[in-house]
């Protein structure tokens, strides 16, 4: 037996976090099939009843696969490279190719049991009848292909980052684009005739890369979403990508799996200062930040600990945050303007739903990102001894950090305001609903700031705080839409209204007048509770810097 898929697996199983996901999704997956077992021993003939649990049953699988599986491939070998024993690895008797089938075994095998976690509910859900033994075969190969290609994926990652935090966020951030952010295009092009029939096959392909559109076709849910999900193809797409794109990882990564893979030439750099007298004009012509410019002194006005982040993270320099904008602004402007070029089948009310979704999925993406790892990562460099040594006080300590973050959430947000301003300018009547939907986002990123910043804070490892705040975070936020999905059966109006309360989320959408969402009146409440819930997640992060400060 290779001794490399012990070793994972059996450090995989060793894991609290591990067990922990591991009972908290049988439990969840338990209940969820409780509620809607018959009471008086009677079965549904029809199988409505059967087929409405399993729906969401099948929906909060995948997101448990997609969020859970993978955390471990990420840092795998980001992990043997930082401890110093993948050079070891690299030296013993086994080659390139043992070694990574050992590690991706290790992964599957936990990935297998978070699927076999959820076969007592599935089971259940079978014997309430009215549902095909089918689907639970092609529900259940869909997602294990889906964690064969997110393991692949998270494990190349981890070969080319230098931190397992860096690994966990980039491998995330990817996991999402490729789950929501490949139904763009053919939501776009589909039926407006831009870019003729092959924007469409291009845009159709790339569809499939999502398993969404493939576990809503199995489910009998071509309809239930939005416009860019109708006309679902098969699972064969989806299939024959997650198989191909999975190979293609796996032999990406077994090809660096050798001593070079640590190597890294890096330049030595130049400081613009030590330049002539032309080169110095010539930089400050064609950058407006130049980021080989000497950095002044910190003014007195400024929280030290805030320039101090802004200068040591990277997507904190200027250089970067002004890329990153440019980027979220064309992106808003290219978005609205070919939607706006569908406006006849879409409707502005679409349009506005998808701006919402666009900004709560960057949201989402950044917000654990860069405050996870706030106080966590100054305690895994050991930077926080040096933070006790100064003169700071934890108050503006923390909130020189947290300005850190805000204001790199408000620049992205701000750069995707033209898509709005677009979106009035074709119908002015919904101004007031833009201003509305514009204080919903704002609530959404100090909400979610406040979760980041608090869960974060728990963890004295990046890594793993990182992983755990992006499971957080993007279980509270995933929480209401599982449940609007399964809205009239089996959850009730109240149910659901309930549920999308807890986030800002639905607020937006409700005022935008999404699809599915313009019966629900979330306004003022979701501010109230959002509000509340953020002052408990910094009062959370306020104790726990305070205990730290004081820590012997």
């Amino acid at each position: 037996m290779n001794p490399v898929i012990r070793r994972e697996f059996v450090g995989i199983l060793r894991s609290p976090k591990a067990f922990g996901m591991l009972v908290c999704l049988t439990v969840v997956f338990s209940l969820a099939v409780l509620m809607r077992w018959p009471a008086d021993a009677s079965v549904d003939l029809s199988g409505v009843q059967s087929l409405q649990v399993f729906r969401i049953f099948a929906y909060g699988l995948m997101a448990g696969v997609i969020f859970l599986v993978p955390a471990f491939p990420a840092t795998s070998l980001v992990n043997e490279k930082t401890s110093g024993t993948l050079a070891l690895l690299l030296n013993s008797p086994l080659s390139g190719l043992s070694i990574y089938i050992g590690k991706i075994s290790g992964v599957l095998l936990f990935s297998l049991l978070v699927l076999t976690c959820s076969l007592p509910a599935s089971a259940a859900c079978y014997a309430m009848g009215g549902i095909d033994g089918v689907q639970f075969l092609m529900l259940y190969l869909v997602l294990s292909l889906l964690a064969l290609q997110y393991a692949t994926l998270g494990m190349l990652i981890s070969s080319y980052v230098q931190s397992s935090d860096a690994a966990v966020r980039i491998t995330y951030t990817t996991v999402l684009g490729l789950l929501f952010l490949t139904l763009l295009p053919h939501a776009f092009f589909r039926g407006t005739g831009v870019g003729g029939d092959f924007a469409v096959m291009v845009g159709t392909w790339l569809r499939n890369v999502s398993p969404l559109p493939a576990v809503m076709e199995i489910l009998g849910q071509a309809d239930v979403a939005s416009y860019g999900l109708k006309s679902l193809p098969s699972v064969g797409g989806f299939i024959v990508l997650a198989v191909a794109s999975a190979f293609g990882f796996a032999i990406w990564c077994v090809l660096r799996l050798n001593h070079r893979i640590f190597d890294q030439s890096r330049s030595k750099g130049v400081i613009t200062n030590d330049m002539n007298r032309m080169s110095r004009l010539f930089r400050r012509l064609m950058y407006v930040v130049d980021p080989q410019r000497r950095k002044r002194g910190i003014p007195w006005y400024l929280n030290p600990v805030m320039v101090k982040e802004f200068r040591c993270r990277r997507f904190g320099r200027s250089q970067w945050l002004l890329r990153l904008v440019s980027v979220c602004a064309v992106v808003s402007m290219v978005l609205t303007y070919m939607a706006a070029a569908s406006i006849t089948s879409w409707g502005v009310e679409t349009i506005g739903a998808l701006l919402v979704l666009l900004q709560v999925l960057l949201v989402v993406v950044l917000a654990p990102s860069l405050g996870s790892g706030l106080v966590s990562g100054e305690r895994d460099s050991g930077g926080w001894e040096l933070l006790r040594m100064t003169p700071i006080s934890s108050f503006r300590l923390i909130f020189g950090k947290l300005m850190s973050v805000v204001w790199t959430l408000v620049l992205v947000l701000m750069a995707t305001l033209p898509g709005y301003v677009m979106m009035v300018l074709i119908a002015p009547e919904m101004t007031h609903q833009v201003q509305q939907v514009l204080v919903c986002l704002l609530w959404i990123s100090i909400y979610a700031l406040a979760i980041s910043s608090a869960v974060g804070s728990l963890f004295k490892s990046t890594a793993v705080s990182t992983s755990v705040t992006y499971v957080v975070v993007i279980g509270i936020f995933l929480f209401p839409v599982l449940v609007w999905l399964g809205r009239d059966a089996p959850f009730g109006f109240s149910t659901v209204e309930t549920a999308l309360l807890t986030t800002p989320v639905g607020a937006a959408l409700s005022v935008i007048q999404a699809p599915g969402f313009e019966s629900y009146e979330l306004l003022p409440l979701s501010w109230w509770i959002a509000g509340a819930l953020s002052f408990i997640m910094f009062l959370v992060l306020g104790v726990q810097v305070w205990r730290l400060s004081r820590a012997v």
